[in-house]
């Protein structure tokens, strides 16, 4: 599959790219999207919510009445959960929400993700760009040429750059991500897809490993 290099204005540079079949052209798998991008945002979860049971809440363990002849029904303390600030029952602990996925699973997820952007013409090629310093002017000029202003985009750089990073921080809709960092989740979040020319080596290199 080949597709036209623009430059920053949106215009044609009149050179190609290939982008690889097996990569940007398979049939998509929707059961591996799925599955890593459930364990992508399981992943984001801090898992950090807890609530006191009856023997962390603070009061007395004095038993409150007889057991028996008081035509209620038992209770041992003030701590009982059937009471108005006694423990709760069964509530949630602090735990681990992610889980295993296949590296062939998650492999499959990403070119499926990338065949169904593909297919429907959501990638744009951009050729190699800097910034001297972090201007958000910029990358909403980019973004007015290209015509993804109002879509949610993702530029795919090939290694971390600051100055790129912190101008898109402001940007609405506009996320950048290192190649190798590339996640199903922000592929299929995307609208556009915006890579840069030396990103598509780095990307399709992955694949490889």
């Amino acid at each position: 599959m080949e597709l036209a290099i623009l430059n920053i204005s949106g215009k044609e540079t009149g050179r190609k790219v290939n982008l690889d079949d097996s990569i940007f052209g398979v049939e998509p798998n929707d059961h591996a999207i799925y599955l890593d991008t459930k364990q992508y945002l399981a992943n984001q979860r801090q898992g950090t919510h807890k609530s006191k049971e009856r023997g962390e809440v603070s009061g007395s363990t004095r038993k409150l009445k007889r057991q028996k002849g008081t035509g209620t029904a038992r209770a041992g303390s003030i701590k009982n959960p059937l009471f108005r600030g006694g423990g709760r029952m069964f509530g949630p602990k602090p735990r681990f929400y992610g889980f295993k996925l296949n590296k062939k699973v998650k492999q499959l997820a990403r070119r499926s993700a990338l065949s169904y952007k593909a297919a429907t013409n959501c990638i744009i090629i951009l050729e190699d760009f800097t910034l001297d310093v972090p201007k958000t002017k910029e990358i909403i000029n980019m973004g007015n040429n290209l015509n993804i202003s109002n879509k949610k985009s993702v530029f795919v750089l090939p290694e971390q750059n600051n100055n790129i990073y912190l101008s898109s921080r402001n940007a609405r809709g506009v996320e950048v991500v290192i190649a190798n960092e590339l996640s199903t989740y922000k592929i299929m979040r995307a609208s556009t897809l915006v890579l840069v020319e030396s990103a598509v080596d780095v990307l399709q290199a992955t694949f490889e490993n």
